[in-house]
């Protein structure tokens, strides 16, 4: 059960990972070796998966962001098995998902241009797919990586 200061210590460091533990204590109102044995438990209980840093993909020459949606035909564990190995080499692709409905898979990923996103679809290819499409983004009007905690059970 997580506690208000550990609701409060999640949206600080969902926030800037960055912050020390001094700076973190000051804004729950909590001595540092309370905060940092705090974080410690919320890292060992997993509720705290990771800490990294965002980069801005603009920045890095990878400012088109597509969505791929993929369709099969196979869906075995061979087929399962090939298609994570042409994913896994591909440092490009962000993110990806077996769906429910008329996808099999959905992937994001991010590319230099034109030209960058048709050397990505000819690596994902090689997983003999049925059916590739995609679609650019124009515009990114919401983006966060912070989870909301307003759907904890209540403190008790």
């Amino acid at each position: 059960m997580l506690d208000r200061q550990d609701r409060q210590l999640l949206e600080w460091l969902q926030r800037d990972a960055g912050l020390s533990v001094g700076e973190l204590a000051d804004k729950v109102g909590m001595s540092k070796s309370a905060c940092w044995r705090r974080i410690q438990k919320l890292e060992s209980s997993g509720v705290i998966d990771r800490r990294v840093t965002l980069l801005d993909p603009e920045k890095l020459n990878l400012p088109l962001t597509v969505y791929i949606s993929i369709r099969t035909n196979q869906h075995n564990d061979q087929w399962s098995k090939r298609f994570r190995e042409v994913l896994a080499d591909i440092p490009e692709i962000l993110e990806v998902h077996r769906m429910s409905g008329d996808l099999d898979y959905l992937i994001k990923a991010v590319v230099t241009d034109m030209p960058g996103y048709d050397r990505l679809y000819r690596q994902i290819i090689r997983a003999n797919l049925s059916d590739v499409s995609a679609s650019f983004v124009m515009e990114t009007m919401k983006h966060t990586t912070a989870l909301p905690l307003t759907h904890l059970p209540p403190e008790a």
